[in-house]
């Protein structure tokens, strides 16, 4: 794919760390296109699956998109409720040439009023990084190398404020209750769906 293929491009998520696989499709995204739209979802939320703030999720990814200008930032608050989601999101985000999501059951809100794209088919194979927001937030509460899966600079941003520690410190025990929690739930009560770019669309977040 080449360089401006695609006019506007537009994607939600929750970006509760920007993790490596993040970065991967958020340079994609404004390296091909004219204009990215970029949604901090669950904007509104402070908790276990939100551990880092509107503010915060915004600063991370400016330090990834650093050599772009073509994209703006959009707060997304939830609204617990998938119809009146629907109608905010197409009032900011009126005209696209495709929408990314690896959500079903965004991609079903939105499929009369966009074309909607997986984020993962604008990576070449070499760029698709095995990420999810789940697996840093996992290492992170567990004091593993979270570091590994992030940039060196996001990394380098979220322990200069002491983030890391804040998280461990406020939803770390969460956190690793709600992985326990979920290895051991039976195989066909675990949802089958996982992303890199959790949308915020439901209650809470995916």
């Amino acid at each position: 794919m080449g360089v401006g293929q695609f006019g506007t491009l537009a994607i939600i998520a929750r970006w509760k760390p920007v993790h490596l696989g993040h970065e991967a499709v958020l340079r994609a995204i404004c390296r091909l296109s004219d204009r990215a739209l970029i949604g901090i979802g669950s904007s509104n939320r402070y908790d276990c699956n939100n551990p880092f703030t509107a503010v915060e999720s915004r600063e991370m990814i400016e330090i990834v998109l650093e050599d772009f200008s073509n994209f703006e930032l959009l707060e997304i608050p939830d609204l617990d409720d998938g119809p009146r989601w629907r109608e905010m999101v197409i009032s900011m985000m009126p005209e696209l040439d495709y929408f990314l999501t690896d959500n079903p059951y965004v991609a079903s809100l939105l499929a009369d009023d966009y074309r909607i794209m997986r984020p993962v088919e604008l990576l070449s194979p070499e760029d698709r990084v095995a990420v999810e927001g789940r697996m840093v937030r996992r290492a992170m509460a567990r004091g593993d190398r979270w570091e590994d899966l992030l940039s060196e600079d996001v990394g380098a941003y979220l322990r200069k404020r002491g983030l890391d520690q804040r998280f461990r410190r406020e939803f770390g025990l969460e956190t690793l209750a709600e992985f326990a929690g979920t290895l051991s739930r039976p195989a066909s009560e675990i949802p089958e769906h996982s992303n890199s770019t959790e949308s915020g669309a439901k209650t809470g977040g995916c």
